[in-house]
C-alpha cells in the first residue's frame, strides 16, 4: 500500500536501503540527543486554533530571496542521493520542480551541479562547504553555480569538525559509496581531502565569499541570537536555523526551540528558515508561527527517494503540503500572512 505519511516512508526506506546507507542517512552525533530532540520539541508545542474563519481557499505561495515558490516547504541540502536511487539528485530536483518549490543542492551531491540544474524546473540554491585553505576551490564551485543558474549560495557554518556518527562509523566500510559528482569534475586538493577538520572558516571567510559573488548568501547552521545579529549586521541575505540534523554538536537545542531567538534577533533584516525534525504539516505551521519564512526537509525526502525515486520524493512533498493546508484550515489561518505567534502555545520552561 502507498504510504500515507512520512513515517511510513521512513519505515519502508529502512527495509530497502543497504544498512550502511540507512545508518549514514539516519544517524546523529554521539548519543543522538539532539537528533531525537528535533522531533520531541515539535511535539511539545501546542496549536491554538481560531474558528469561524473563512478557510475555503488556502494560499501558501511565497517567495524565497525573490524566487517564487508554491509552498514554504523546500528540500534541504543533503549528501549522496545516489545511494538512495540511481538518478540521485536529478530525481530530487524533478520532485521539487513538480511541486513548484526550491531545492538546495549539496556540495557533496552524487550528480554534478550542472546535471542537477538541467533536471530542475524550480529554483536552486547551492550549498557550499569550504575551508580557509580551499578558497580557490570554493571560488571555482561558485563560478560553476553562477553559470548553471543557481539563485543563492547556502554556506554551511557549523562544520569546523565533523560530528561523530557512531552507528555510521561502525557500518561505513561495508558499502561501496558512489563518488561525489562535483569533485569528479573539480577535485578537492589532496592535502585536505577527507580532513578531520571539516570546513574550518571564520567571519573573514564569509566576508571574502560576499566579495566574490553577487548571488545572495544564506548561512546554514545558525542557532543563537548572537550569531543571527552578526549575520544581519553583515548584510547576510538569509539564515537557516539548523543543527545539521543532529549530526554535529550533540545536545544543542532543537531547531524549533532555537528559532524564536534567531527570528527576534534579525528582526526582519534578513530571511529566516528552519530545518531539522520536520515530519508533519503541523510542524511546518509551528515553524512559520515562530518566525520561519519556510522550512527545509532533508531526511524525509531521502526516504521518499529511497522507496520510489523521484515519484517517492514528490509524494513526500505532496503529503507535507496537503497536511500543511489542512493544518492552516483547521487553525483558521488561510494565508501565510495570517500565521503569527498567536497560533502556538509554547511549553513552560522547567
Amino acid at each position: 500500500m502507498r504510504p500515507i505519511n512520512v513515517f511510513e516512508y521512513e519505515a519502508l526506506a529502512q527495509e530497502r536501503l543497504h544498512p550502511a546507507v540507512w545508518d549514514y542517512y539516519s544517524d546523529g552525533a554521539n548519543d543522538t540527543v539532539t537528533l531525537r530532540e528535533n522531533r520531541a520539541a515539535f511535539e511539545r508545542i501546542r496549536l491554538r486554533p481560531r474558528v469561524l474563519v473563512d478557510v475555503t481557499s488556502i494560499d501558501m505561495a511565497t517567495t524565497l530571496l525573490g524566487s517564487p515558490v508554491a509552498m514554504p516547504i523546500c528540500i534541504a541540502p543533503s549528501a549522496i542521493h545516489g545511494a538512495a536511487c540511481e538518478d540521485g539528485e536529478c530525481a530530487t530536483a524533478r520532485a521539487a520542480g513538480a511541486l513548484g518549490t526550491l531545492m538546495a543542492a549539496s556540495t557533496e551531491s552524487t550528480r554534478t551541479m550542472e546535471e542537477i540544474a538541467q533536471a530542475a524546473t524550480g529554483p536552486l540554491w547551492f550549498q557550499l562547504y569550504f575551508s580557509s585553505h580551499t578558497r580557490a576551490h570554493a571560488e571555482r564551485l561558485i563560478r560553476r553555480a553562477e553559470v548553471a543558474g543557481y539563485r543563492a549560495i547556502a554556506l554551511t557554518v557549523d562544520s569546523s569538525r565533523w560530528g561523530q556518527k557512531e552507528r555510521h562509523a561502525r557500518s561505513d566500510a561495508t558499502f561501496d559509496w558512489p563518488l561525489t559528482g562535483n569533485f569528479i569534475r573539480d577535485p578537492l586538493p589532496s592535502a585536505i581531502d577527507g580532513a578531520a577538520d571539516g570546513a574550518a572558516i571564520t567571519w573573514n571567510d564569509v566576508d571574502w565569499l560576499r566579495s566574490i559573488t553577487s548571488l545572495p548568501l544564506v548561512l546554514k547552521g545558525i542557532l543563537t541570537a548572537e550569531d543571527a545579529s552578526l549575520c544581519a549586521e553583515r548584510g547576510i541575505d538569509g539564515v537557516l536555523v539548523s543543527n545539521h540534523g543532529g549530526r554535529q554538536l550533540d545536545t544543542v537545542a532543537a531547531t524549533i526551540d532555537a528559532l524564536p531567538e534567531v527570528a527576534e534577533a534579525v528582526a526582519g533584516r534578513c530571511e529566516v528558515y528552519l530545518d531539522g525534525g520536520v515530519r508533519r504539516g503541523t510542524d511546518v505551521l509551528k515553524a512559520l508561527a515562530l518566525g520561519a519564512r519556510a522550512v527545509f526537509v532533508g531526511r524525509a525526502v531521502l526516504w521518499g527517494l529511497s522507496v520510489a525515486g523521484a515519484e517517492g520524493a514528490q509524494h513526500v512533498l505532496e503529503l507535507l503540503r496537503d497536511e500543511l493546508a489542512t493544518a492552516m484550515a483547521l487553525a483558521g489561518r488561510p494565508t501565510l500572512a495570517s500565521i503569527d505567534g498567536s497560533v502556538v502555545q509554547r511549553p513552560l520552561r522547567r
